[in-house]
């Protein structure tokens, strides 16, 4: 297989849509803590894409697109783990992030947090807490052996 440095092959790499992307960089930066990889085009129709440790996103404008913002509803949220994520809410609290989900431990074993960017994506940040096993929270597990 052909490695490319620019898209990492093993992660999945969602494509964002804001009305504008400096903009997104910067907020994503700030409040998040996220890391500029590159940016491509220019500032009205370009992208970029940002990581937070191993995990990669896509910026793009919105352009034909709407965005959650624009539209008043969102359709997804993306989860991004952290190593520490009390550190990590206190830090997007004290930038003056949308909190949309007050940190909380969850039945399937993750402490997390959701906060709803500057044009209304939702994100979760979460930690692993305990070890719970899928059907201890009441998932039935279609297939075994894709992870431990």
């Amino acid at each position: 297989m052909v490695t490319n440095r620019s898209v990492p092959t093993e992660t999945m790499l969602p494509h964002i849509f804001y009305r504008s992307v400096p903009d997104a960089v910067e907020w994503l930066t700030r409040v998040l803590g996220f890391q500029e990889n590159y940016r491509y085009g220019d500032s009205k129709t370009g992208g970029a894409q940002m990581f937070l440790g191993g995990a990669f996103v896509m910026l793009a404008s919105c352009g034909h697109r709407s965005c959650p913002a624009e539209s008043g509803y969102g359709t997804q949220s993306l989860t991004i783990f952290v190593p520490d994520v009390d550190a990590h809410f206190a830090g997007a609290r004290a930038q003056g992030a949308n909190i949309v989900e007050d940190l909380n431990e969850t039945i399937y074993g993750e402490r997390q947090y959701g906060v709803e960017d500057l044009d209304g994506h939702q994100w979760l940040f979460s930690q692993h807490a305990r070890d719970v096993a899928p059907e201890e929270w009441g998932a039935v597990v279609a297939r075994r052996g894709l992870r431990p």
